[in-house]
């Protein structure tokens, strides 16, 4: 399974996944297929000539939104060239269009037979993560060159309306003629095609989704035609590419990955039905193509220097939907930022929670902790006087609802055993959080981090009190909160003979002593005294945490540490970027530009777009990152984790009117500068300088010629 190059339209709700031909052939779990508003709108979409499935030669990913398949016929032997290619464009745009070319690279003419088998099982995406079986009933219809799927229960509809074109023949000569329609049944098209010596044939597709239904006793025409053009998305790209700042680096594969970065963040762009034009961003490929929480929050604060306005749809959106009411089903509270926006069948017959669904111990804070970041660097004082309700609201829920023991600390603990997640912190996962011997605390449970992102959003929210809002007495009750949780956190979650702090406390408080990539939030947050910051920073970089690509969110020697586990071993880009915010934050410079080496290391190795999660085997053993096996890719805040990194190389931050720049940087990098920094101050160029030595991997690259030179005088001197 490859997920294509096409993978978004403008309103960012859309995309495909495809394997390397071209083709959809979904089983019952794996995410193939074309989705839309977490529906599978395509199941089946397999190309054949003559019969036969056809082999990929190559795949270009055009643009984030449109791939081309080059493709033959099998000939049974490597000693017979193909006649017959295959060219296949595919563009994600109002659901997705496809050219298909037919090449005779022969001077004899050819009678073919071409086939597209068509199906749509409008699985809801998680029916396709469960497996789980539909409830409603299927319909076809067939009318004139339109081929129309649907699925029905009750009052809810979907349907995907296959529209065939004209094919067109040009012979050898370049004149061109049509060529005969298509034949439509209930499983496809298919194309019967003469085909002259060195002729093609070319035809085209449209495959459009609908959330309503078109077929609803009315016929179907193709005036259902909505959308986008590829010109709208060519564009949109175009201006997106140039609003963000230019980089100027003397490492080649930096200007690839930072070009890569801002071409999947545009990708993964997602617009809610409430936010017309405006957009946010989506979590992930192909499982998270919708709004979250915590990964739109955090992948707003990593692109603020870079893409501004998503933060404030991000913030705008989630606002709407905080909390109103105690709802168990939902894990929801009043004042509570959501965890998951869903719009599928499952959701909307009330058998998943995710209408949305709350369960996310920290997006609250980290609301509030964008909504002051945004400010700092926008100027936008109204959004933040629009957003004053909501933001007292969020801290209400941290100080009523998140208090499960009454302690003054964040707990989480699901209300929902059949559908609701165990985990409510980042690491999500039901191992997530052990002790050092691998025991799994009780719960509740109250996890590091959550009290360093309620200490800063207090700390943060304290200065927006006090300088947009003008209520002093709020500003000067919440830094008095915030120092004392300061100060409580650094007495309970402190383990002293180990020097780091505790992963959480579980239900009656005891400390639940695992190392790991937590900690590393703590600096981002402030909450560490300083006095105890470098030995936080030596485990953080030492051998059990760090592997040299990056820091493991498990270190090694725990119990449950593997390095294939999802959140007991695996390196997240994400985590580290965080991770070096915070070094930043307390000093450590040249620390967090050796993350920051890691990472962009590892990023080279993935053609430049760095995934959610790769394994945390120690650099020494692996020459190269290993992939964790079901990551998605592309993944917003990994998207999100080379800009970030690259302002926390460069040191910047907003204070003020004014863009502060204090670079250290990694060796290797003699030279980085980014032009035109959007923000409060208007246009900004920040720039720094670096180390002059190169890197192992970059002598190695400007030895080869003279190696290569090397070794055929010595092969001659021997021959």
């Amino acid at each position: 399974m490859t997920t294509t190059g096409s993978v978004s339209t403008l309103d960012g709700n859309t995309f495909v996944v495809s394997d390397t031909a071209g083709d959809i052939d979904a089983s019952p779990t794996e995410p193939n297929g074309l989705f839309s508003w977490d529906t599978r709108y395509l199941s089946r979409w397999v190309l054949t000539l003559d019969g036969h499935r056809l082999n990929p030669l190559s795949t270009d990913d055009l643009h984030y939104f449109e791939t081309r398949f080059f493709l033959v016929p099998g000939t049974g032997t490597v000693y017979v060239d193909a006649t017959l290619s295959v060219i296949r464009r595919r563009e994600v745009v109002d659901g997705f269009r496809e050219e298909l070319t037919i090449l005779n690279h022969s001077a004899t003419p050819v009678n073919l037979t071409l086939r597209l088998d068509a199906a749509a099982d409008f699985a809801d995406l998680f029916e396709v993560k469960d497996h789980l079986k539909k409830k409603g009933k299927y319909y076809t219809r067939i009318d004139d060159n339109l081929l129309l799927l649907g699925y029905e229960r009750e009052t809810y509809r979907r349907e995907t309306l296959i529209n065939t074109a004209t094919s067109t023949h040009v012979d050898a000569h370049g004149q061109t003629a049509d060529a005969p329609a298509a034949a439509i049944d209930q499983h496809g098209v298919t194309y019967t095609v003469h085909l002259g010596g060195h002729s093609s044939w070319t035809t085209d597709l449209h495959v459009r989704c609908s959330l309503w239904g078109w077929a609803a006793n009315q016929r179907v025409t193709a005036r259902t035609e909505t959308g986008h053009t590829r010109k709208d998305m060519e564009e949109d790209l175009d201006e997106w590419i140039a609003g963000a700042p230019k980089l100027e680096c003397d490492w080649e594969p930096l200007k690839h990955t930072y070009r890569r970065s801002l071409t999947d963040l545009a990708a993964l762009r997602f617009a809610p039905m409430t936010s017309g034009e405006r957009t946010l961003p989506a979590a992930g490929l192909p499982w998270f193509m919708t709004m979250f929480g915590r990964d739109s929050i955090l992948t707003s604060l990593q692109a603020l220097p870079y893409a501004p306005s998503l933060a404030a749809t991000t913030l705008a959106e989630l606002g709407a939907r905080q909390g109103s009411r105690i709802d168990d089903f939902r894990d929801e509270d009043p004042g509570k930022i959501l965890h998951e926006m869903r719009y599928g069948e499952l959701t909307a017959f009330e058998e998943r929670p995710h209408s949305p669904y709350y369960g996310s111990a920290d997006s609250t804070a980290l609301f509030l902790i964008l909504l002051d970041e945004y400010e700092r660097w926008s100027g936008d004082t109204k959004l933040v006087r629009d957003l004053e309700f909501e933001a007292r609201a969020a801290l209400n829920w941290i100080d009523q609802y998140a208090d499960l023991r009454g302690d003054g600390y964040v707990w989480y603990q699901t209300r929902n055993p059949d559908t609701g997640l165990e985990n409510q912190c980042w690491k999500d996962s039901w191992d997530s959080i052990s002790y050092s011997d691998g025991r799994l605390p009780g719960f509740p449970r109250a996890t590091c981090e959550l009290q360093g992102y309620a200490y800063d959003a207090k700390k943060r929210t304290a200065r927006l009190a006090r300088t947009v809002w003008h209520d002093p007495t709020l500003a000067d009750r919440l830094d008095e909160e915030a120092a004392d949780l300061k100060r409580r956190f650094n007495r309970d979650f402190w383990i002293e003979d180990r020097k780091y702090y505790a992963l959480a406390l579980d239900a009656d408080g005891t400390q639940v002593d695992t190392l790991s990539s937590n900690i590393g939030h703590l600096l981002w947050s402030g909450i560490v005294e300083r006095r105890r910051a470098h030995h936080i920073v030596e485990h953080l970089l030492g051998p059990r945490l760090y592997s040299g690509w990056g820091i493991r969110t498990l270190a090694e020697g725990e119990e449950r540490y593997n390095p294939v586990g999802y959140h007991v071993g695996t390196v997240w880009p994400f985590d580290n970027s965080f991770i070096a915010w915070g070094l930043r934050r307390y000093g450590y410079k040249n620390e967090a530009a050796r993350v920051a080496a890691g990472i962009l290391d590892a990023a080279e190795f993935f053609n430049g777009r760095l995934p959610e999660a790769f394994c945390g085997y120690d650099r020494a053993v692996t020459k190269y990152p290993v992939p964790y096996p079901t990551a998605c890719s592309p993944q917003a805040w990994s998207t999100g984790t080379p800009l970030l990194l690259l302002g926390t190389m460069l040191g910047l931050q907003a204070v003020d009117d004014h863009l502060v720049v204090d670079p250290a940087l990694p060796v290797g990098i003699g030279h980085l500068a980014l032009l035109d920094v959007p923000g409060r101050w208007g246009h900004r160029d920040a720039y720094g300088r670096g180390r002059v030595q190169v890197r192992a991997d970059d002598r190695l690259r400007k030895l080869r010629p003279q190696l290569s030179t090397l070794q055929t005088l010595v092969n001659r001197r021997e021959s």
